[in-house]
């Protein structure tokens, strides 16, 4: 699987993406929203991981423009986030987000979610 990761918190990133790595994904990481468009206009993943709080626009503006590009409509996303109030899982619900993760998070529960939004099978711990 190909994941474009995108958070602007570099140490959270550099996590996940070592973690998800060493479980045999390919990882592309962004840091901020421009960047995360601009990686998966050219070159599209599996699946996004997107930050709301992002510099560069915000995750919720990214969401909007991926969903509507012909190009990138299909990829699965899952929004990652500190904010969990019912608004903003309303929002990225009626943008067409796969699914909505808490930070902090586990680099095992982000695959364990991969996975089951990929359709894959989900790895014991």
């Amino acid at each position: 699987m190909k994941i474009l990761l995108a958070d602007d918190d570099r140490v959270l990133t550099h996590l996940l993406s070592t973690k998800l790595r060493a479980r045999g994904l390919e990882v592309v990481v962004a840091h901020d929203s421009m960047q995360a468009l601009m990686s998966a206009m050219r070159s599209p993943t599996d699946a996004i991981v997107l930050d709301i709080q992002m510099p560069g626009g915000t995750g919720i503006e990214a969401l909007r423009k991926l969903k509507a590009s012909t190009k990138t409509s299909s990829i699965p996303v899952l929004v990652l986030s500190a904010n969990g109030d019912a608004d903003t899982l309303q929002q990225v619900k009626a943008l067409g987000a796969d699914g909505f993760l808490l930070k902090p998070i586990e680099p095992a529960a982000l695959h364990r979610a991969l996975c089951e939004t990929l359709g894959q099978p989900v790895p014991e711990s």
